[in-house]
C-alpha cells in the first residue's frame, strides 16, 4: 500500500508550514492563519543528471535594457527593464501602480509587443483608463486569473514585456487554497519566474501590500523576483515616491518622484525645487541636502517643540528614522545646550519623502534647535553633515554633488562639517561641533516672540 501524502498547514501571513494545525502560528504569532494545503504529487521518475558549466565558459552578452518611456521609472530600475527579468511593484491601494505601468506599457508598445494581464478589472475598465492616459491603443490585454492559462499564453505569444495586475488574483487548479493565499502566490511566482527566463519575457508583477506597508504574501515572493519596487505616497496627495528595495541589476538607493495629474502620473525632473522650498524667517524649518542614490535632493525639514506634561516626552518623526531622531535629540540636550527633557519633539520631512542617510542629521538638529530657541535658520542656507554621539560633526559623502545642487537652486550658503571641499559659488560655513553649528546656523537677529 502506498504511503499517504502528508498534510501540511501553511500560515497565510508569514508562510510558516507545519505538519499539524495550530491555533496560533509559531512563526508570526498570528491567530487562525494556518490553512490546510493540498499535497502536491511528486514525480515518479528520478531527475536526470545535468552537466555543469564553468563560469569561464558562460556567454555573458550584455542584454540591452528596455526603456519604459517613463524617465523616473527608468532611473529607479537602473536604466530600464532588463530582458527576461521579473519585477515586483507594490504600493497602497489607489497610489497609482496600475496607472504608472499602463503608461509604461503604452510607450513600450510603440516598438515592442506589450501585454497586460488583468485579474482585478475588466477589459472595458482598462480601456477607460487607457483613453484618459492616451497612446495605449497598441497594448494587448488579457483578462484571466487562471495561472496555467496565463503561463501558456506567455509561452505561446512571447511578448517583450508583460504586466500582471495583480499576482494575488492568479490561482492554480492544482492547489486547493483560495486565490491570494500563501500557496497560490508562491506557486504563481515560481511558474512565472520559469516562464520569464525560458521564454525571455520581461514580467512585471503588481503586488498587494499589508496594513504595515510590506508586500503581501510569503517572503519567498520578494526573494524570487529580480527587482522589488515600492510605490509610496498618500493617495489623497499629489506626489508619489518610487524607490527600489531590491535590485539585482542596479542601485537600491535611487529615487523617483511623480505628480498625479488629470492625465496620469507625470515625472518630476527637479524635485529639489518642489521639496526644498522654504519661507525666510520661519522658525522650526531648515533646508537639508540629501543624497538618494546618484540624485542630490533638497528637502525642507520641519520641527515643532512643545511643552508637555507627560513623564516621557514624545519623539515623533515623519519621514525620518525614529531611533535616529531620538539620538539627535539626546545629543542636542547633552552637547549643544538645547534643553528638551520636558518638551515633545515632532519632526517632519516636507512632501512625504523618507530619508535615512546620516547626512541629514545636521539639518534635523538645526530645525529642532530653531523650534526650541524660537530663532529662524539663516536665509538661503542649506546644511548637511553627520552627527556623532560626542557632538562632533563628520562630513557627508559625495559633497560635490550636494553643493552643486545647492548652487543650482540659488542658495547662497551651506553649513557643513570640516573637510568638505570648497565650491566657487557658495559660502561654506564649517563647524566642528554641533554647538558651533547651531550658533552659526541660527539667525539671532530675527528672533520671534513666543
Amino acid at each position: 500500500m502506498a504511503k499517504a501524502a502528508t498534510v501540511t498547514y501553511a500560515c497565510q501571513e508569514c508562510g510558516y508550514s507545519a505538519g499539524r494545525w495550530f491555533g496560533r502560528c509559531p512563526g508570526c504569532s498570528s491567530f487562525g492563519t494556518l490553512v490546510e494545503e493540498a499535497p502536491v504529487s511528486a514525480s515518479a521518475s528520478a531527475g536526470r543528471a545535468l552537466r555543469p558549466l564553468l563560469l569561464a565558459d558562460v556567454d555573458v552578452a550584455e542584454a540591452e535594457r528596455i526603456p519604459t518611456g517613463v524617465a523616473e521609472l527608468d532611473r529607479v530600475l537602473g536604466g530600464g527593464l532588463v530582458p527576461a527579468s521579473l519585477v515586483l511593484v507594490g504600493g497602497e491601494p489607489g497610489v497609482g501602480k496600475s496607472t504608472l505601468l499602463l503608461t509604461a506599457l503604452a510607450s513600450i508598445s510603440r516598438t515592442r509587443r506589450a501585454l497586460l494581464v488583468t485579474g482585478e478589472e475588466s477589459t472595458a475598465q482598462v480601456k477607460l483608463r487607457a483613453q484618459r492616459l492616451g497612446g495605449a491603443d497598441a497594448v494587448e490585454i488579457l483578462a484571466e486569473t487562471e495561472l496555467e492559462a496565463v503561463c501558456a499564453t506567455l509561452e505561446h505569444e512571447r511578448p517583450a514585456v508583460c504586466v500582471i495586475d495583480s499576482v494575488q488574483t492568479l490561482s492554480s487548479a492544482e492547489l486547493g487554497s483560495a486565490p491570494g493565499s500563501v500557496a497560490q502566490v508562491r506557486e504563481a511566482a515560481t511558474r512565472l519566474l520559469r516562464v520569464a527566463k525560458e521564454a525571455s519575457v520581461t514580467t512585471v508583477l503588481v503586488g498587494h501590500v499589508t496594513k504595515d506597508g510590506s508586500v503581501a504574501g510569503p517572503r519567498v515572493l520578494e526573494h524570487l523576483v529580480d527587482c522589488v519596487l515600492q510605490f509610496e505616497g498618500d493617495r489623497y496627495g499629489l506626489h508619489r515616491i518610487l524607490r527600489a528595495t531590491k535590485n539585482r541589476f542596479g542601485s537600491t538607493n535611487e529615487l523617483g518622484v511623480f505628480e498625479m495629474t488629470g492625465a496620469g502620473l507625470v515625472g518630476v525632473p527637479e524635485p529639489s525645487a518642489l521639496f526644498g522650498r522654504s519661507v525666510a524667517g520661519e522658525v522650526g524649518a531648515a533646508v537639508a541636502c540629501s543624497l538618494e542614490g546618484s540624485r542630490p535632493l533638497l528637502l525642507e525639514i520641519q520641527a515643532l517643540v512643545a511643552p508637555t506634561d507627560l513623564t516621557l516626552p514624545r519623539r515623533v518623526g515623519t519621514g525620518v528614522d525614529p531611533k535616529r531622531l531620538a539620538m539627535i535629540v539626546a545629543v542636542l540636550s547633552r552637547h549643544a545646550g538645547v534643553s528638551l527633557g520636558t518638551a515633545d519633539v515632532f519632526v517632519n520631512v516636507a512632501g512625504g519623502v523618507r530619508v535615512d542617510e546620516p547626512g541629514v542629521d545636521l539639518p534635523i538638529a538645526l530645525a529642532i534647535a530653531s523650534a526650541a530657541r524660537r530663532l529662524p535658520a539663516r536665509a538661503a542656507t542649506a546644511a548637511f553633515g553627520e552627527i556623532g554621539l560626542t557632538g562632533r560633526l563628520r562630513p557627508a559623502g559625495h559633497a560635490e554633488r550636494r553643493l552643486e545642487e545647492c548652487a543650482k537652486l540659488g542658495l547662497r550658503g551651506v553649513l557643513v562639517a570640516p573637510g568638505t571641499p570648497r565650491h566657487g559659488k557658495l559660502r561654506l560655513t564649517e563647524a566642528e561641533t554641533l554647538r558651533q553649528a547651531i550658533t552659526a546656523g541660527l539667525d539671532a537677529d530675527e528672533s520671534e516672540a513666543a
